[in-house]
C-alpha cells in the first residue's frame, strides 16, 4: 500500500438538490391538511408573503383556459443557477410587476367585522372537534373506586389495571411476583390473587385474563344451558376448532357433529379481546382532491379541488422596500430573501396543482373502463406509463399520487387505487390482479362447501376463465383476502351436490 503528501486535481460530477427544487417536491407531496400547515407557517414566518382576501359576493374571476397537452413555465422542472447566486431567478423577481402584476397589486384588506368571523369560525372548529375518548385505565380506575375495597388490594389492583392495554386486549400479561417487589412475602401474594379476582370482575367481561381460555370462560354464565360443552370446547379444542377438525372433536368428546356446530356457535359470540373495544377505530375523514365531471362525449375532465388554497401574492411594500435607497443593505439582503422565498412557494404551488392535474387526466383516460363498468374492468398500470405519457419522471408522480384522493361516480379512491401489475390472459391480454381477486372470490362463494376447491383447484378454476396464476399467488391473495384454507372451510354436514 503506498502512502504519499501531495496536491493533486480530480474531477467528478454532483448531482445536488438546490433548496427550491426540494421545496417543490415537497409541497408536490403533501396532502391537504399538511400544505394548509406548511402555508400558515409561511405566513406567519414570511412579512413579505400575503393573503388576497377574496369577496364571496362578488363573481368569480375568469381565467385564461390552458392547454394540458402543451407544458407551461410552471409545469418547467425547477432549475436553480447555484454559481451565480440565483441572479437570474432575482433579476425576474425585479421584473415581477410586469411579469406577475396581480401578485403586487394592493389588494382589499379584511374589514373588522371579517376578522371577527374568521375568529368566530376558528373559535367554533375548535369547539366541534371531538373529546379524547374514555381508555380502557380510566373505565376501569372508575370502575374500581366505586367499590369498597382493602387498601392493600386496592393498591395492587390499580397496579395490574395500569399494565393493561386496550390495544392488546386488556389481558394481564405480567405475573404477579414480577409485578411485586423481589422480597415481598407470601401473604402479600395471597393479596395480589385477590386483587386480580376483583380486576377480572369488571367490566368488559374477560378483562385481565391470563390467558384466551380464561378470557372466554370469564364470558359464559355459570346457569348458561351450554357451558359444560363449552367449558369442554374452550379446555380442549381450540385448536381443533381453529382447524376446522369437528370429527376429531366427536370421537374425543361423544357429541354429534351438529351439537359441535351449535356449541361453537355459542362460543362464537364471546369476545376474545374484550379490551379492544376502548381502542379508538375512527376513519380519518378523507377529502377528494380532485373531482371528475362527465363530459358529453363520456370522458372525465379532472377538476383540481384546492380552493381551500388562499391566494398568496407577494407584499408591494416590501417591494417598494426593497428599492428604496435608505434602506440599509442588511435589511435589502433580509427583505431579498424573504421575497424570494414567497416566490418559490407560490410557484412551488402553482406546479403542484399543474402536475396534479396532468397526472390525475392521465389515470383517469387510462381507466376509463374502471370508471365505466366497475373494479373488475381495472387495467394494470404501472408509474412508469404516467410518467411516459406526462413528460415528467418516476418519482414526480409518486410524489403527485401521494396521499391524494379522487372523487369518482363510483365513490371516492385513492389514486394509488388505480395502480397495480397484472398477468397475461389465455389470449394474450393483460389481466389486472384486482380482476382475479374479485373472480377468485366468485369462485370460492360457488364452490360445493361439503367439498370446498384446494388451491390447486382454485389455479384450475381460474385457468378455465383464461387468467394464469401461479399456486403461491393464489395462497397470498387467499390470505390477503382473508378467505381461509380448504380444510377451513370445509362444512361437514353439508349434503354434498351432485356433480
Amino acid at each position: 500500500m503506498r502512502m504519499s503528501f501531495g496536491l493533486e486535481t480530480r474531477q467528478k460530477q454532483e448531482q445536488r438538490l438546490s433548496p427550491r427544487m426540494i421545496q417543490s417536491m415537497e409541497v408536490l407531496q403533501m396532502g391537504e391538511i399538511e400544505l394548509q400547515e406548511r402555508v400558515e407557517k409561511e405566513i406567519s414566518e414570511n412579512p413579505t408573503l400575503e393573503v388576497d382576501v377574496v369577496d364571496p359576493t362578488l363573481p368569480d374571476e375568469q381565467q385564461e383556459p390552458v392547454d394540458s397537452d402543451q407544458p407551461t413555465d410552471n409545469e418547467t422542472e425547477l432549475v436553480v443557477d447555484t454559481d451565480n447566486n440565483a441572479s437570474d431567478d432575482f433579476e425576474r423577481l425585479l421584473n415581477m410587476d410586469q411579469e406577475f402584476p396581480d401578485y403586487f397589486n394592493d389588494g382589499p384588506r379584511p374589514s373588522t367585522n371579517r376578522i371577527e368571523q374568521l375568529s368566530d369560525r376558528r373559535h367554533d372548529t375548535i369547539s366541534n372537534i371531538a373529546s379524547r375518548p374514555t381508555s380502557l385505565n380510566d373505565d376501569l380506575l372508575r370502575q374500581l373506586g366505586e367499590l369498597q375495597l382493602d387498601p392493600r388490594i386496592r393498591t395492587i389492583a390499580e397496579l395490574i389495571i395500569s399494565s393493561l392495554a386496550a390495544e392488546d386486549g386488556g389481558y394481564f400479561r405480567t405475573s404477579l411476583v414480577d409485578l411485586l417487589p423481589a422480597d415481598t412475602p407470601g401473604e402479600q401474594l395471597a393479596t395480589a390473587e385477590q386483587a386480580l379476582a376483583v380486576v377480572q370482575r369488571l367490566h368488559p367481561r374477560g378483562i385481565a385474563a391470563r390467558d384466551l381460555s380464561e378470557c372466554l370462560l370469564a364470558q359464559v354464565d355459570a346457569d348458561h344451558p351450554d357451558r359444560k360443552d363449552i367449558s369442554t370446547l374452550i379446555h380442549n379444542h381450540l385448536d381443533d376448532l381453529r382447524d376446522n377438525r369437528l370429527p376429531q372433536i366427536a370421537r374425543a368428546t361423544g357429541m354429534t357433529l351438529e351439537r359441535i356446530q351449535q356449541v361453537t356457535a355459542e362460543l362464537s359470540k364471546l369476545n376474545p379481546k374484550p379490551g379492544a373495544t376502548f381502542v379508538d377505530h375512527n376513519a380519518p375523514v378523507v377529502k377528494p382532491d380532485i373531482h371528475l365531471e362527465q363530459q358529453e362525449d363520456g370522458s372525465y375532465l379532472v377538476v383540481i379541488l384546492d380552493t381551500w388554497l388562499p391566494r398568496l401574492s407577494i407584499s408591494k411594500y416590501y417591494r417598494q422596500r426593497l428599492e428604496d435607497p435608505d434602506a440599509s443593505r442588511e435589511e435589502k439582503d433580509y427583505i431579498k430573501k424573504k421575497i424570494m422565498g414567497s416566490q418559490w412557494l407560490i410557484e412551488a404551488i402553482e406546479q403542484r396543482r399543474t402536475t396534479l392535474k396532468r397526472v390525475a387526466q392521465a389515470i383517469v383516460d387510462y381507466q376509463q373502463d374502471f370508471l365505466d363498468h366497475g373494479p373488475e374492468h381495472i387495467n394494470p398500470l404501472k408509474m412508469q406509463q404516467i410518467a411516459d405519457m406526462v413528460g415528467r419522471h418516476v418519482t414526480t408522480v409518486s410524489r403527485a399520487v401521494d396521499d391524494k384522493w379522487m372523487q369518482t361516480p363510483r365513490g371516492i379512491f385513492s389514486l394509488k387505487r388505480f395502480f397495480g401489475g397484472g398477468t397475461v390472459s389465455a389470449d394474450g391480454e393483460d389481466v389486472a390482479y384486482d380482476r382475479i381477486r374479485i373472480k377468485l372470490q366468485e369462485i370460492v362463494d360457488a364452490e360445493d362447501k361439503s367439498k370446498p376447491h384446494s388451491d390447486d383447484e382454485l389455479v384450475r378454476q381460474l385457468a378455465s376463465h383464461g387468467m394464469k396464476v401461479a399456486r403461491r399467488t393464489i395462497t397470498k391473495y387467499r390470505k390477503k383476502m382473508g378467505i381461509p384454507s380448504s380444510r377451513q372451510r370445509k362444512d361437514w354436514t353439508a349434503p354434498k351436490q351432485n356433480p
